[in-house]
């Protein structure tokens, strides 16, 4: 992540056009749609902050990934345990603490640049957190299935498993089968 990414006090105003060029194409909205379904499939949110986060860049679509980052203020750092959640599934995380120049409030005359109609702009402490994450990933979670560890697991199928109990059921079959063997030996 760029050390620099709030360079000078057009940035607050990038991050605005930045926005509205998500707005203006349907690829991108589509990408977004998807990480964010991996970030909740993930159970992210349950994590303090995280759903208090803004969208500043991206989405930078490579072609085996998608970067996306994303600013709190200060006192709102999400909690890192949060992106701990993604490192399993071949993500990238970092967090950087930097300084954003946002307009100041205007109270008075004092408060505009000499000359101008235009707010001073004060420092403001954020923090930013880029996430990268493999397309074959919100590519799998939007179907419905993962492979963890050598495992293929299939969301739906897991969430019809604790419908319907089955892994109770299963467990009382062990139970009753060792109870047989017993029965037989003895």
């Amino acid at each position: 992540m760029d050390k620099d990414f709030f360079k000078d006090d057009k940035a607050y105003w990038q991050i605005t056009d930045e926005v509205k060029g998500i707005y203006m194409s349907d690829g991108s909205i589509a990408s977004l749609i998807d990480f964010e379904r991996v970030l909740d499939e993930v159970d992210i949110y349950a994590f303090a902050n995280w759903e208090d986060g803004e969208l500043v860049k991206g989405p930078e679509i490579g072609r085996y990934k998608v970067t996306c980052t994303f600013m709190w203020p200060e006192k709102r750092m999400p909690d890192p345990r949060g992106a701990k959640r993604l490192l399993p599934f071949d993500c990238d995380v970092s967090f950087l603490k930097t300084i954003l120049q946002v307009p100041a409030r205007v109270q008075s005359y004092d408060d505009f640049k000499p000359g101008t109609k235009k707010p001073k702009m004060i420092d403001q402490t954020v923090w930013l957190v880029e996430i990268t994450m493999p397309k074959d990933l919100m590519s799998d979670i939007r179907t419905g299935s993962v492979e963890l560890e050598g495992q293929d697991i299939d969301f739906e199928d897991l969430d019809s498993a604790y419908e319907q109990d089955l892994d109770q059921q299963e467990t009382q079959d062990i139970e009753t089968q060792e109870e047989a063997d017993e029965a037989f030996e003895g």
